[in-house]
């Protein structure tokens, strides 16, 4: 008895196993078409994907295709909020009437799409197959526009791209396209009945230049993807079970060539036709059987599509991005991770203000608030990575975590300052925005962090909220700010501050060893970073009076001249 009810989708051992897995794609197929969303725990909205196409870009949306009734499409305007297609490919199953002659048994669900941007249209091209079966078919559609509202959006379909039999040595399903530099088009396809096939396409039709076929990966592989950096072409393949759920051990595999049609071998020398294949992206954590690559590049950065099983989420296949660079040796090395670890300022893409710890002690329970830079470190934050896109965020003064008050998940929930003892209310999960900005959402329910209702006032306590694609939603991650006295690191000596604690009216400072050819100035901050007063003294004054009606705190009181700085904390009373 044959093993397999998906021929490159499935491979199962069991009769219930193969129900219970045919099942499991249906419902999620039939999820998919309705529309219905999954709880997320990565990225935002409609995330719900199997088999995800590369990633295209049509004026301002990014769009996936995947597999589904009709030809299943998401896209996104910011690379993090996800919105299902509002109709298939083919609307009401009005496919092609040729794929019935070649599948008689299809009923118009279809696998693995992938599209490219070619000649000022789209091409799309998509897989025909049924269980068990190597009858199967790719096809091609084009459309000058993805835009389902545009008065010129209309598929075209352009027929049989290639057909395979019961006979066949290889399997017709999961189509990928690459464009070389020079021009050329390449077409890989194939599963793990016969394995992997790369034949050139017309650049102009979109359809093969002959029939030369180059078998380039073996031993079960499928979901296969070209693509070149530098010199070398790299094949990307999935080995494993697929489609699973969360007992599926599919997983990314890679080998490189000199030339498109192979061999392609792995870090070891190993043909991908014998089994090589360098690992990329494998389960780890909730990521469980990660398959199906697109790779998609924007302004430097290289974005790794693919599908994976949620292992928090009952197995539900969602669409993951991850960024991909290329190690000194030139291999792909794929992370979910977007920010290195590291101390960082926070900055609100809306306000500009920074993450701060209100008050400045770094104490249990302290808010954190959006603060003007003032280069403290109750403002600087250590950014820990813990593996799979998810970060601890500790504060520079004392250590503490960015914690959600009583573990909330609620819209509205408040963020404070908190021992870090491992709690999802203390993982922030980083995803980044098509801008480079940074969506910060919190691991125990998704919600992400915001200043709430847009504020662009010091000392607002930051909450999380449903995203919504505001600005009050994404943040920049840079190098601490430090003050120009301190990075020249020359301190004013015998400066002294009396009387301490100072009253509300003000306070006196006193010079020890004045510069007699520099003017002094003298900063006081709030513990929000807001200045609250500024005034330079001339530099024959050597006893300075700061007059300000101060209400009771702890304030920040820096004094310069020139390059030489003193800096002291002081309570007001």
């Amino acid at each position: 008895m044959n093993p397999s009810i998906h021929p490159g989708k499935f491979t199962l051992v069991s009769f219930s196993g193969r129900v219970r897995q045919l099942l499991h794609t249906l419902f999620m197929v039939m999820l998919l078409q309705a529309g219905i969303g999954y709880n997320a725990y990565a990225l935002q909205g409609a995330i719900g994907v199997h088999d995800p196409s590369t990633m295209v870009k049509d004026g301002n949306k990014y769009w996936i295709f995947a597999t589904g009734q009709g030809i299943y499409s998401m896209y996104s305007t910011d690379l993090v909020n996800w919105t299902a297609g509002p109709k298939p490919v083919f609307v009401n199953n009005a496919y092609p009437s040729w794929i019935n002659t070649k599948v008689p048994d299809f009923k118009g669900i279809f696998w693995a799409p992938e599209v490219i941007s070619m000649n000022g249209k789209f091409y799309l091209y998509y897989s025909c197959s049924t269980f068990g079966s190597k009858v199967s078919a790719i096809g091609l559609a084009t459309n000058v526009t993805l835009d389902p509202a545009s008065p010129n959006y209309k598929w075209e379909d352009q027929g049989e791209v290639i057909s395979t039999d019961a006979n066949s040595a290889v399997n017709a399903i999961d189509p990928a396209v690459f464009k070389d530099t020079n021009g050329d088009v390449w077409l890989s396809y194939g599963s793990f009945f016969g394995g992997i096939r790369i034949t050139q396409l017309n650049a102009t039709t979109g359809k093969p230049t002959g029939s030369t076929q180059h078998a380039v990966a073996n031993n079960n592989p499928e979901a296969a993807y070209l693509t070149k950096n530098g010199s070398y072409y790299y094949l990307f393949i999935n080995r494993g079970a697929c489609c699973s759920g969360i007992n599926s051990t599919y997983h990314i595999l890679v080998g490189r060539s000199s030339s498109p049609t192979g061999p392609f071998l792995d870090q070891k020398g190993v043909d991908l036709n014998s089994g090589g294949g360098t690992v990329v992206l494998n389960t780890s954590g909730r990521y469980i059987g990660p398959g199906h690559t697109g790779i998609y590049q924007e302004n430097g950065v290289s974005y790794f599509s693919h599908h994976y099983y949620d292992g928090q989420d009952n197995g539900v296949a969602k669409l993951g991005l991850a960024q991909l660079t290329w190690s000194s040796d030139g291999w792909p090395v794929v992370s979910r991770d977007w920010v290195k670890t590291g101390r960082y300022e926070i900055k609100n893409q809306n306000s500009q203000l920074i993450w701060g710890a209100l008050g400045c002690t770094g104490v249990t329970g302290q808010a954190i608030a959006q603060t003007t830079p003032a280069g403290q470190d109750c403002q600087r934050w250590d950014v820990t990575a813990m593996g799979n896109g998810e970060y601890k965020i500790t504060n520079a003064l004392g250590g503490l975590a960015a914690d959600v008050i009583s573990c909330s998940s609620q819209n509205g929930a408040k963020l404070q300052l908190k021992p870090f003892s491992e709690l999802d209310c203390q993982l922030y999960r980083l995803d980044r925005v098509n801008d480079g900005s940074l969506v910060f959402s919190s691991t125990n329910g998704n919600k992400v962090v915001e200043v709430p209702s847009a504020s662009t006032t010091a000392g607002q306590q930051l909450a999380l909220w449903e995203y919504n694609g505001c600005a009050c939603q994404q943040w920049v991650l840079s190098s601490p700010t430090v003050p120009t006295a301190s990075v020249n690191k020359a301190k004013l000596q015998g400066v002294s501050l009396f009387p301490m604690p100072a009253p509300r009216n003000g306070f006196s400072i006193e010079l020890g060893n004045p510069s007699q050819a520099k003017a002094t100035e003298v900063q006081v901050y709030d513990m929000r970073g807001q200045v609250v007063f500024h005034q330079t003294f001339s530099r024959q004054q050597t006893k300075l009076r700061v007059v300000a009606d101060l209400q009771p705190g702890i304030y920040l009181v820096q004094v310069k001249q020139g390059s030489a700085y003193w800096q002291h904390k002081t309570a007001i009373q």
